[in-house]
């Protein structure tokens, strides 16, 4: 500060100013009004005028990824939600903007562009805000490594509930654990907040709400790297903007999909 700025204010006036100047105010969280999901009778919006959307559903844990993505990098603004009830969902979604049907999908600059692991990278890529991405050339091979075992975590754990959940997930767990310990400059797996703690958590939080009800497995017992990333990662606001599973209904979706003898066992017993 120059001495001719320092004569413009009184001391008071600096008193009241140096709190500004010398510390940073703390970053406000974006309190969004979501939009209700559509079902089949609701109307098409425009297509390629220009607006910028995310068709997604509020319960896909492979949707979720682009949407903590797009809220880390503050993008509620420029990135619109357009949601489905994945129940019922509008024809015209099939039939005029994405043939596979499935969300997410991005419209963005007259294309549409699906697939959660390429639109996270895709919107940390061609949108402003923070990168999800590090320069470190170790932690981004690193990071492509994680991603690419990403759909063996999720083939095994899921096999584990018709199995032995402790023994087969847990070993699942136990490679997570020691990805941890590959960098200590953070919490998470490439030491700060990047693409592939989104890409594991939106599954990590539906696999703790089910395995510990239905088996009573704690997926954090004697993993403590684990369990302080899943504490860290819970302090994210745009993480925990995007947290509507209910975990009564997750128990029950994936008993009928994965236990269906589940309901029987309990009779017996």
């Amino acid at each position: 500060m120059s001495f001719f700025f320092v004569q413009l204010f009184s001391s008071r006036h600096l008193l009241q100013l140096l709190p500004v100047l010398f510390f940073p105010l703390p970053s406000r969280t974006v309190v969004e009004n979501l939009p209700p999901p559509l079902d089949a009778s609701a109307e098409q919006p425009p297509l390629f005028d220009g607006t910028t959307r995310l068709y997604t559903s509020y319960i896909c844990p492979f949707a979720q990824r682009v949407w903590i993505t797009r809220n880390y990098k503050g993008l509620q603004d420029k990135i619109k939600l357009v949601p489905f009830d994945l129940q019922n969902r509008p024809p015209w979604y099939k039939e005029k903007v994405y043939p596979e049907n499935k969300v997410p999908a991005l419209e963005h600059n007259g294309k549409i562009i699906g697939e959660s692991l390429d639109l996270i990278k895709y919107v940390d890529s061609n949108f402003e805000g923070p990168s999800l991405s590090p320069d470190d050339p170790a932690k981004r091979k690193f990071g492509e490594e994680l991603l690419s075992y990403l759909d063996t975590f999720t083939r095994a754990v899921f096999t584990s509930f018709k199995s032995e959940p402790a023994k087969e997930a847990g070993a699942q767990f136990d490679y997570l654990e020691d990805a941890l310990k590959k960098f200590d400059d953070g919490p998470f797996f490439l030491g700060q907040f990047s693409l592939v703690d989104i890409a594991y958590v939106t599954l990590i939080e539906r696999f703790q709400i089910f395995l510990s009800e239905a088996f009573k497995y704690d997926i954090t017992a004697g993993r403590p790297k684990f369990a302080a990333w899943i504490e860290e990662i819970n302090k994210i606001d745009a993480y925990k903007q995007t947290k509507k599973t209910d975990p009564k209904e997750l128990v029950e979706l994936y008993k009928k999909r994965f236990l269906p003898n589940f309901f029987f066992i309990t009779i017996l017993i």
